[in-house]
């Protein structure tokens, strides 16, 4: 490969060495140009800064809501190229990690760094294992909540609880209780979800059980009623490790993101998560395979197809589960997911939805108007349907993605953490507001007489009968 890029750069008349990697910018208000250097592919923020009208002048500022365009960070865990539809963790690509490997193996090697030996292994295996069970305290906690709180709710707090049992973990930078923090995070999440369902649902609480793998394990605790034993389906075990696979970790997305900017002020690496669920928690990041659900639902049957697709092209319908931030070509995870399917509902019966799912993607792929938007299905168009497969509400699905991407958050945590070019996260803005303007005493100010806080109130306490 290398021999192929010098010779490309020879036969261009420079070699790579004389290749400058640099960016000139004039500035048109002064004339005054100026030379940046590109690393990577991009150049520096801090850069733009020399670029001033005046020595007054704060300098040049770049603009980027939602961080569209700007690198945060240095990762070394996740890449995904967009345009060819490449997932891969250390390097490996996702399909194999998901045909060879265990969740448990995946979350070992995005904290790492490297797949680990068979000692290793086993160690880590049995560690994570043996911290599955959560203090006594932390049930009563669980139980306080109302009969109807959400799921992710009650998740959301519980981790946020951990750091209080576990006050050493404010020891960033200590080895044993990075590591220890990172076996807990792992080890709790399914007990902690499992919790939170059976709240729901007025159940008692299921213990661990340490003979279960970690998949298995869940689903007991999830599913458990009166058996001595609880004996999960191998196939349903597998599908959900597959998935557990697929979410651990999908580079800078909005919940990291959360990990890394609450992180980099030094929390506690408990406290860091909690913020990456509560950013998951929201619809725009972890409900997109609800919706899809609720699409499919509505469609009913593969007959009415056709007339929702044209209804998406007018605009009067919404396709979900199509589509993705990063990806421009078929999303790698979404397919893995489509060969489990099957085999999932080998397990648990036949859902209607699927049909209408197979169908909706092949008509939507072949169809000109949606593969030229580069719509192609991401991970949760048939997510869902396996969650759904597998008894759990809808409400669950958010808890279930939290699960497998706390070992991607740890990782993350962990290289912000060591990255020295890392402060805390403090992003600049563009202040648009009032300028000197000068304070009014209560008597001489005017506005609406109805008081704009029971005028929002009224109609909800109608509603109520208040």
């Amino acid at each position: 490969m290398a021999t192929e890029q010098t010779d490309a750069a020879a036969s261009n008349g420079k070699s790579g060495k004389d290749k400058k990697e640099t960016l000139s910018v004039t500035d048109n208000r002064t004339g005054e140009s100026y030379e940046m250097e590109i690393t990577d592919g991009t150049v520096k923020a801090m850069d733009f800064r020399q670029i001033k009208v005046s020595e007054e002048d704060f300098g040049l500022m770049t603009y980027d809501p939602a961080f569209t365009n700007t690198a945060s960070c240095r990762s070394e865990i996740t890449y995904i190229d967009g345009d060819a539809g490449i997932l891969e963790h250390r390097g490996i690509p996702i399909e194999q990690l998901c045909e060879k490997s265990t969740y448990l193996e995946v979350a070992y090697l995005l904290i790492f760094g490297e797949l680990p030996t068979t000692k290793q292994l086993e160690r880590w295996t049995y560690d994570i294992t043996h911290h599955t069970f959560v203090h006594e305290d932390m049930k009563q906690f669980e139980s306080g909540f109302r009969y109807d709180a959400h799921p992710m709710g009650m998740l959301l707090a519980c981790v946020g609880a951990l750091s209080t049992f576990y006050p050493g973990s404010k020891e960033i930078l200590d080895p044993e209780e990075r590591y220890m923090a990172a076996i807990r995070m792992i080890a709790k999440m399914p007990t902690l979800a499992a919790f939170s369902y059976r709240h729901s649902r007025g159940l008692p609480y299921v213990y661990p059980d340490n003979d279960l793998n970690y998949t298995e394990n869940f689903l007991s605790m999830m599913f458990k009623m009166t058996e001595v034993k609880y004996d999960p389906d191998p196939r349903l075990a597998r599908a959900l490790d597959v998935l557990f696979i697929l979410h651990a970790d999908h580079e800078q997305n909005c919940s990291t993101s959360a990990v890394r900017g609450v992180g980099s002020s030094q929390v506690d690496p408990y406290s860091s998560v909690a913020a990456g669920i509560a950013a998951l928690y929201g619809p725009l990041h972890g409900g997109a395979n609800e919706a899809v659900l609720r699409m499919l639902r509505r469609i009913k049957k593969v007959e009415n197809i056709p007339d929702f697709l044209e209804g998406v092209k007018k605009q009067e319908e919404r396709l979900m589960g199509f589509g993705h931030r990063v990806y421009r070509n078929y999303d790698p995870r979404a397919r893995i997911i489509h060969k489990h399917v099957e085999e999932v509902l080998e397990a648990t019966g036949d859902n209607p939805l699927l049909e209408i799912a197979v169908e909706l993607e092949k008509r939507a792929l072949d169809d000109e108007y949606f593969t030229s938007r580069k719509l192609y299905p991401n991970v949760d168009f048939y997510s869902g349907l396996i969650y759904e497969a597998l008894r759990i509400p809808a409400s669950m699905f958010t808890v279930i993605f939290a699960i497998p991407r706390t070992a991607g958050w740890i990782a993350q945590w962990m290289e912000m953490s060591d990255d020295p070019e890392q402060k805390i996260a403090r992003p600049r803005q563009i202040y648009t507001g009032a300028r000197e303007a000068d304070y009014v005493p209560l008597a001489d100010r005017s506005g609406p007489e109805k008081i704009l806080y029971e005028q929002a109130r009224r109609p909800k306490l109608q509603q109520r009968g208040a």
